[in-house]
């Protein structure tokens, strides 16, 4: 069975977009074939992974508008087992062009396209992806909607549950409305600075709070997983031997291990 997972945190900064292109690349890697879609109009899982819009013809606003099929948008990485629907700054408008069908179409369902959509691919694929943009908007409750469950990354620095509530209310009331099945699969530490005694008060902190549902597994904070996007390569391509490496396939391991795969 197919898995939907969506990288969430309304808050900026915390590792999500680098945690899906190298979480998605991680998988390939334990031989899941895997498709990431790029969400968010900033487009950085897309260019993450080596790709520009003169790249491909389509992009997941075509797909969720319905001017494409989605398997016109969908793009065969040289990664092992990924693909990517990828994202343009066409992405911005979607929410207008939401409102514009509601105006026009009573009965249309703005936070049910996305799953819709990818009802025709799941076979396809046994993990997919989604990097959602930072904020709680229309994109998100797609992407929110049409997933199993939710990853939240969140950065071992100070200020590190500001926003949290708002994000696990937003799940609680699709849990009991529009996607009952929605569960949080789990809260992974990022941007850790072994350094720092702030980075391990925040562990413990969100650990107390998450308990059991915080992954093992923490992203460190390193220059080799930054410089690794403006290479258009994940980090286990541009540094194999790098501790981000390694971390982000334990992630991938916990991930099936969860899930009983």
């Amino acid at each position: 069975m197919v898995k939907v997972i969506s990288l969430v945190n309304q808050k900026g900064g915390v590792g999500k977009t680098t945690t899906s292109i190298n979480l998605a690349a991680a998988l390939g890697k334990e031989n899941k074939k895997v498709l990431l879609i790029d969400l968010d109009s900033q487009s950085n899982a897309t260019t993450g992974l080596g790709l520009n819009a003169n790249d491909f013809e389509h992009d997941i606003y075509d797909v969720i508008t319905k001017q494409c099929d989605i398997e016109e948008a969908i793009i065969k990485t040289k990664f092992d087992n990924l693909a990517i629907i990828p994202s343009t700054l066409n992405l911005a408008g979607i929410d207008v062009e939401f409102v514009k069908k509601m105006l026009e179409n009573k009965q249309f369902r703005q936070n049910e396209q996305l799953k819709e959509t990818l009802s025709k691919v799941k076979n396809a694929f046994d993990y997919v992806i989604i990097d959602c943009q930072p904020s709680l908007g229309l994109g998100t409750m797609n992407a929110l909607v049409a997933s199993d469950s939710v990853i939240i990354p969140v950065q071992c620095e100070f200020y590190a549950l500001d926003g949290i509530t708002l994000l696990l209310n937003t799940i609680i009331m699709l849990q009991q409305s529009l996607n009952p099945k929605l569960t949080i699969e789990g809260v992974l530490l990022t941007m850790l600075d072994g350094r720092t005694n702030i980075g391990l008060e925040v562990i413990e902190e969100i650990r107390k709070y998450f308990k059991d549902k915080v992954f093992n597994t923490i992203i460190p904070r390193l220059v080799r997983l930054v410089e690794a996007p403006s290479h258009g390569l994940p980090i286990n391509e541009y540094d194999p031997t790098s501790r981000a490496t390694e971390a982000y396939q334990n992630l991938a391991k916990e991930v099936i291990e969860r899930d009983g795969n």
